[in-house]
């Protein structure tokens, strides 16, 4: 008989594999896992099988930390069984009205994007993920449970309460009852960061990461952390934390996948290797001439400097084959999420400010 499960997950990636299955795995409590594949692609099904064996998978670490040499190796054994929304619907729900005290999702760049299927009426893997979940949710308050506390682990500013907006405005699409739409409201609808580069996986299900790990959840009246972790920490406010990882890390990809696709690299490419040529020297240069003024504007300046010296490191760590091809995915969205809010953010402050290259990669993607 399965173990019941506490944690329903939605989303495969292999930097979720790496970061909360990881500490969840490492945690305290013992948690359990259900992890939900929403995309229904059967190309990762085979990925999917691998992450629920009771052996557990490997999550590589590999690089410095505090001056030393890190290189080791867990086997992770938080996930306990894997469903697909194609394929597992009424089981799902089953165990997000009955299990469930907690939802945790990674849905890509594109996960909250509102999709034509989300009009029907009832659940279709047609949705999107916040169609979804709305119909989940809807299925747990109707068998007369308690609400859930959401943390959504995407790349989106207030992720929360972005995600939560997404929900309700489903929600009001369908037209739901007034007690659905006040027990929905009673759901903690958690804003949170992550933070740790996954260069590579390892097949069929597993990944290598550097040993910088942070998983941010922002407070709130009745917030529980989920485990007892190192990486896993509760902040007065995420603002701060989220500039610098967003406009500095995550736009430093963002633009390195720019020059590298402007100059036609090799599509192998490692991020440390294109570093130390023409590539990593037009990232510098940004860095100093329009992203670290940026900050400045907005008074972040001696943070923003110092976090672009562990970046730059952590981007040469010489342990970790991250491809830029992987980081070009879905390059439009990251190109308005990372470089976009970043001038739209600055210019709040200054509508003045010049970043000709910016916005030149801005009108590129």
């Amino acid at each position: 008989m399965e173990r019941p499960t506490s944690i329903v997950q939605f989303g495969t990636s292999r930097f979720l594999q790496a970061h909360a299955d990881l500490f969840i795995h490492e945690g305290d409590p013992e948690l359990g896992i259900s992890v939900v594949q929403s995309s229904g692609d059967a190309a990762r099904a085979r990925r999917l099988g691998a992450m629920a064996d009771p052996a557990g998978y490997p999550v590589r670490i590999r690089g410095r930390k505090d001056g030393r040499i890190v290189d080791e190796e867990t086997r992770v054994k938080s996930v306990r069984r894997t469903l697909s929304t194609a394929d597992d619907w009424a089981r799902i729900q089953a165990i997000v009205t009955d299990e469930a005290r907690l939802i945790l999702s990674n849905t890509g760049d594109a996960g909250f994007d509102a999709r034509p299927a989300d009009a029907l009426p009832h659940p279709d893997q047609g949705q999107s993920y916040p169609a979804k979940l709305f119909h989940l949710l809807a299925g747990r308050h109707a068998a007369g449970r308690a609400p859930l506390t959401l943390c959504p682990m995407e790349l989106v500013p207030d992720n929360g309460s972005v995600l939560r907006a997404c929900v309700m405005g489903v929600a009001e699409a369908q037209a739901a009852p007034a007690d659905l739409v006040a027990w929905l409201d009673r759901c903690i609808w958690v804003n949170s960061l992550v933070d740790r580069i996954v260069s590579e996986p390892i097949e069929p299900v597993g990944a290598v990461a550097e040993p910088y790990a942070l998983w941010a959840i922002e407070a709130q009246p009745g917030l529980e952390l989920p485990i007892a972790h190192p990486a896993v920490r509760i902040v007065p406010s995420l603002e701060r934390i989220e500039r610098l990882k967003l406009h500095i890390l995550n736009l430093g990809h963002t633009a390195m996948a720019a020059f590298w696709r402007r100059d036609g690299g090799d599509p192998d490419a490692i991020v440390r290797d294109l570093m130390e040529g023409p590539v990593g020297r037009a990232l510098m240069d940004l860095m100093l001439t329009e992203v670290l003024p940026g900050f400045a504007r907005r008074d972040m300046e001696p943070d923003a400097r110092s976090y672009l010296d562990e970046t730059v490191e952590r981007f040469a760590n010489p342990f970790l084959d991250h491809r830029i091809a992987d980081i070009a995915q879905n390059h439009p969205q990251k190109v308005e999420r990372r470089i976009g809010a970043f001038l739209d953010w600055v210019r709040e402050a200054d509508p003045a400010f010049a970043a000709p290259v910016l916005d030149k990669l801005r009108a590129q993607a």
